[in-house]
């Protein structure tokens, strides 16, 4: 599959550009901003995107929208096999949506799904690059591979080679319902499955073991009570 890269110098955000794109019939583009001046995260936080890092989203639309939870084990894994390549670095998927190094973070991912008469997916994928200085905020959990390396990764070179391995993923895998696929290469490159963690979500704070991923990409957690919560 062909896919079109559109790049910026400064946007409000990669999210919203793809979702005009999308709204003119585009698919299957990547959409790549040196700033961002209205980022997100997840549950609407705020995501800082400075000069330095690459800030990117991509705009697929799948015949299977509801295994949307996969784009995003699809985006980690294309992103951290990426940043092995390219910086040497033994990084690792943290559930869901980050790329870790030693328990210092990368790289987040944002998947939004739109459905109507145009049904379509944006992934979001920012990684910090070639920051040296990060904000108070984030600067004891944050960390690029600059800071780690003290070396200049090619930004553009990266993004072609995430784009790339995405999007192997998503023809090869995704659209083909390979899901167990995905699975089985997010799992071999992630530190959740055995860890003891503590899981935030909007309603409530989780706290215990994981055991496994189920299905549906969801965490199995092992309590002390022996008892096994999925959560979302």
């Amino acid at each position: 599959m062909v896919f079109k890269t559109y790049h910026f110098k400064s946007i409000s955000s990669t999210q919203d550009k793809a979702k005009e794109f999308a709204s003119k019939g585009l698919e299957n583009i990547a959409v790549i901003s040196d700033v961002q001046t209205k980022a997100r995260g997840r549950f609407k936080r705020k995501w800082h995107s400075s000069r330095g890092g690459l800030w990117m989203s991509i705009l697929v639309k799948p015949g299977n929208m509801g295994k949307m939870q996969y784009l995003t084990f699809c985006a980690a894994i294309a992103a951290a096999d990426s940043i092995k390549k390219l910086s040497k670095l033994n990084v690792k998927i943290k559930w869901p949506n980050d790329v870790h190094y030693n328990r210092k973070k990368l790289c987040g991912i944002l998947t939004e799904g739109h459905f109507g008469k145009n049904d379509y997916a944006i992934i979001g994928i920012g990684i910090n690059t070639n920051q040296t200085k990060f904000s108070n905020d984030i600067k004891n959990t944050a960390a690029s591979i600059k800071s780690i390396t003290h070396k200049n990764t090619d930004i553009k070179k990266l993004s072609q080679i995430i784009t790339t391995n995405f999007f192997n993923l998503y023809n090869n895998y995704y659209c083909k319902n390979k899901f167990e696929e995905i699975m089985q290469k997010w799992k071999s490159n992630s530190d959740t499955i055995g860890k003891k963690v503590k899981v935030i979500t909007t309603k409530k704070t989780f706290i215990g073991n994981v055991i496994n991923i189920d299905e549906d990409c969801n965490l199995i957690i092992k309590y002390k009570n022996k008892k096994n919560k999925i959560v979302e």
